[in-house]
Order: C-alpha cells, then structure tokens, then sequence
C-alpha cells in the first residue's frame, strides 16, 4: 500500500506491506528521522511523540495508514541550528535534558501545546503534557515550558507590524 504525507515540509510517500505498522518505524526505519524514540510501544510515555496537522501524538500506536495525506512535524522539523523553535531554545535556556532520551517528545508536545494555548498555567501543563521522564527534570521542564511561552509571545509581538 502506498501512503502519501508531508513530514517536516517534505512530501513523502512510502510503499508498505502492512498498513498498521505504527508510524514511529516508518518515521525511524523508512524515513531514518532519529530524533523520535522508542519508549514502551503502548503510548504511555511520550517518547515517541510527534505533530500530526498540529496535534501531539504517540507515534508508537499510531497506525502509518492514518497518515495518509497528514502533516507530520518530528523533532528535526521543529526548527534548525540557525533558526531555533522557541520550545527548544526554552529547553536550552533552562538545561532541561539530563539524558535526553525523552526530551524530543516532550518538546514536540509542549509546542502542540503552545500553539493551542500560548499562556499555560501550570494546571494546563500537567493536564496536557503527560510524558514520563525517567531523569525526572519536570521542574525545568515546567520552567521550559513557561520560557517558550514568553518567547513566543515576544516572537509575536516583535513579527507584528503596525500600519
């Protein structure tokens, strides 16, 4: 079965035997994006978290037949070096990764987040991010999150012109 689908604003298609396989291997094996990982294989920890038309999903549970003519965002699609998103400039700022496995799914959520509600409370927060980190860092991650919500918003502010 052939499955068409734009990831990180690139037009994909892939041919696949099994239109059930989760989207996190067509994404790691077929793709050879790293960046999303592999946690448990029931999307229960977030790890394998990407963007689909804007949502936060578990790619894990995710079967890659339901991607058919979607928008995928993985971690290298939030931002580049030179240009970062400010969900990952945020999570620099505030030295929120120790290992670092889990973090490219709790960006990608925080960034769902941030484009649905662009000033969370920490209520919005622990309702809407429910990623598990092994490390532990959720004290800067809500720090992180709370930084990239204000450089959204000066992003914003500073893109607006007035007439």
């Amino acid at each position: 079965m052939k499955i068409k689908f734009t990831i990180n604003e690139v037009s994909q298609s892939v041919d696949i035997e099994d239109q059930n396989t989760p989207l996190l291997w067509v994404i790691r094996d077929m793709l050879n994006l790293k960046g999303t990982k592999f946690g448990c294989g029931k999307a229960a920890c977030g790890a394998c978290t990407i963007m689909i038309d804007g949502n936060a999903i578990r790619s894990c549970s995710y079967p890659v037949q339901l991607a058919d003519s979607k928008s995928i965002t993985t971690i290298e699609g939030l931002g580049t070096p030179e240009n970062l998103h400010p969900v990952q400039q945020a999570w620099i700022e505030e030295v929120v990764p120790q290992c670092g496995y889990c973090q490219p799914g709790f960006m990608m959520a925080t960034a769902a987040l941030l484009a649905k509600n662009p000033t969370p409370t920490d209520d919005d927060i622990d309702k809407s991010i429910s990623n598990v980190c092994r490390c532990a860092t959720y004290y800067r991650m809500r720090k992180a999150i709370h930084r990239a919500a204000a450089l959204t918003a000066k992003d914003t502010n500073e893109n607006m012109s007035y007439e």
